[in-house]
């Protein structure tokens, strides 16, 4: 019986229910199956939002400041309802059965927007669009039905975000070294698909749907996920599949909840006649911030259930570590809202820059850069950035400062320098293209005419917030897994995710106040025009530079104050006091 059990993974039970069998369940292989999803969610999600906004402007005859808000809208949806899809594998569907349900829904909605870019009846005649005429913008019908492609796609991606990379990692028993290795190596090719997928996205979708025809490259992006999904399905029998152990916003509301129905009671002088009953190995010391919280653990009549003596009601009272870990998430706030601006500075890099981009001389011989594809530098400068951080970088620190490299905040710090200068490069970029467009002749250039000025003027604002993103996405990713309690990773990881949909939801305020607050100036126009050759986006982005230096300097105090906090309990400093502190 023993040699038995020592084939099975203790945490894990196969298709059936049973304790997994280490040798016919899990490991690379299953692994290697979930990777299809995520390399064509990306190549579905980038190929559409890099694009989009020059679908918006050009087919559908949408101002320039309402298709970036389409755009910024789409994607910070998306990202948020990665809370929604980590809700529902953590308390009802599990990992296995949400990618199942949520890659059937991204697959339906790129099925539905190949339509209705497909079908004339779902958009405006066209029409080139002059000082003397203006083209009729898509109407309520037509604009509802590609909300509806787009939402569904939103939809089907917030679920598999929450839930592919964990059910890849569920395939290993971290407890076995053998397998503890291929986990690693699972996760390196993990990230080294997602930049396939991006790099195909903003290269061959792009192209297809300026060359060919955006029907043909949305219906390749539904028939690719379609195989995809075939695939992950042929592999059910041999996955590991985790029991869930509930959702952590639970947990939260838990003890938020109990904190709040005893709000009027006295907490004890002695921290230690608090109730806690997590085993000692586990458990987190307690700390003096958040007191209000502590009052979920008071132990109180009718607490307990009745006929029960060891299970506590959780929505009345809730442990000492239990209570701990909502205020280590708690903790994490200040850096978490200091770090959104940084997205909101992406999401440009996604819609006027692309149009930027659009009406700049694009050509390399005979062959057109799709504007679309100038995204491509985001992925470049990624690569090179990580590539000079581990073989320049990192030796010279060690060398100069005897660490490793950049703790997480400092790579957080360094994003968001490297994407202020960003925009600051961006302002420039735009106030030279204008001056070109009104040496052209303002009142007769529209988006459509190309200015005697190169796409590569752009590349330095391209560069600058891509090698941020480099810093800040590894930096941010370290900082909320590694400062976050052992049972609410997937929270944290999900508490990141939303910084990227603020981000781009804040875009879209802005965009939206801007636009109100400027539409008296500049001619009427305003700085945000609906064309971009009469605007003047270069304030734009020098709002969002100026903005930029604000956030850091909030941010610089956020950092000095949040030091790691260590989660086992009697390690104290000389003085006696916990080695622990709040951010």
């Amino acid at each position: 019986m023993d040699g038995k059990m020592s084939w099975t993974v203790a945490d894990a039970v196969d298709y059936k229910g049973f304790p997994a069998d280490r040798s016919k369940t899990g490991g690379w292989v299953p692994a290697a199956l979930v990777l299809g999803i995520e390399v064509c969610e990306r190549l579905s999600t980038m190929g559409i939002a890099v694009n989009l906004v020059t679908y918006l402007v050009g087919v559908m005859h949408l101002p320039s400041s309402t298709s970036a808000n389409v755009v910024t809208d789409f994607m910070g949806t998306s990202f948020l309802l990665c809370l929604l899809g980590g809700f529902l594998a953590d308390s009802f569907l599990g990992r296995y059965k949400t990618i199942a349900v949520f890659s059937i829904i991204q697959t339906l909605g790129t099925g539905a927007l190949a339509i209705a870019t497909k079908l004339p009846q779902l958009r405006p005649p066209p029409c080139h669009a002059s000082a003397s005429h203006t083209c009729k913008p898509a109407n309520g019908f037509q604009m509802g039905i590609l909300y509806v492609a787009l939402y569904l796609i939103a939809l089907g991606t917030g679920g598999l975000k929450s839930s592919v990379s964990g059910f890849g990692t569920d395939q290993f028993d971290e407890k076995d070294e053998k397998e503890k290795a291929q986990m690693n190596y699972f996760f390196n090719r993990f990230f080294f698909f997602i930049s396939i997928g991006t790099l195909t996205a903003v290269t061959v979708l792009v192209y297809l749907q300026d060359e060919v025809g955006r029907s043909w490259s949305y219906g390749i992006c539904s028939v690719s996920m379609l195989v995809a999904i075939l695939i992950f399905l042929s592999g059910t029998k041999r996955y590991r599949y985790k029991k869930s152990l509930g959702s952590p916003i639970v947990q939260i509301f838990q003890v938020i909840v109990a904190a709040i129905n005893k709000r009027k009671m006295d907490l004890p002088y002695n921290a230690e006649l608090l109730y806690e009953d997590t085993p000692e190995a586990q458990r987190i010391h307690h700390s003096d911030q958040l007191r209000f919280l502590d009052k979920a653990a008071i132990i109180a009549e009718g607490d307990f259930e009745r006929n029960v003596v060891s299970a506590p009601n959780p929505w009345k009272l809730c442990s000492v570590t239990r209570v701990e870990e909502v205020k280590m998430m708690v903790g994490l706030l200040p850096v978490w809202a200091t770090t959104i601006i940084f997205w909101t500075t992406y999401a440009q890099m996604i819609t006027f820059s692309v149009e930027q981009a659009s009406t700049m001389e694009r050509s390399i011989g005979g062959f057109l850069i799709p504007a679309g594809s100038l995204t491509v530098f985001f992925v470049a400068a990624i690569l090179i950035t990580l590539a000079a951080y581990d073989r320049l970088i990192m030796p010279v620190w060690k060398k100069w400062r005897g660490k490793p490299g950049f703790t997480n905040l400092q790579r957080i710090a360094i994003g968001l320098v490297l994407s202020t200068f960003g925009m600051a490069a961006a302002a420039l970029a735009e106030k030279k293209r204008l001056a070109v467009a009104r040496a052209a002749g303002q009142t007769t250039t529209t988006t459509s005419t190309t200015l005697p000025m190169s796409v590569f003027f752009l590349i330095p604002q391209f560069f600058l917030v891509g090698a941020g993103e480099a810093f800040i996405y590894t930096g941010q990713l370290d900082f909320f897994i590694t400062q976050s309690p052992k049972g609410m990773k997937t929270m944290s990881t999900g508490l990141f995710l939303t910084t990227l949909s603020l981000g781009f939801f804040v875009s879209s305020f802005l965009v939206s106040v801007v636009k109100r607050v400027t539409g008296g100036s500049n001619g009427g126009q305003g700085w945000l025009a609906d064309n971009i050759n009469h605007g003047r986006l270069d304030c734009f982005y020098g709002l969002l530079a100026v903005l930029g230096i604000i956030n850091f300097q909030v941010y610089i105090v956020c950092a000095v104050r949040c030091k790691p906090r260590n989660q086992k309990p009697g390690l104290q400093d000389a003085n006696g006091s916990s080695a622990e502190t709040k951010c």
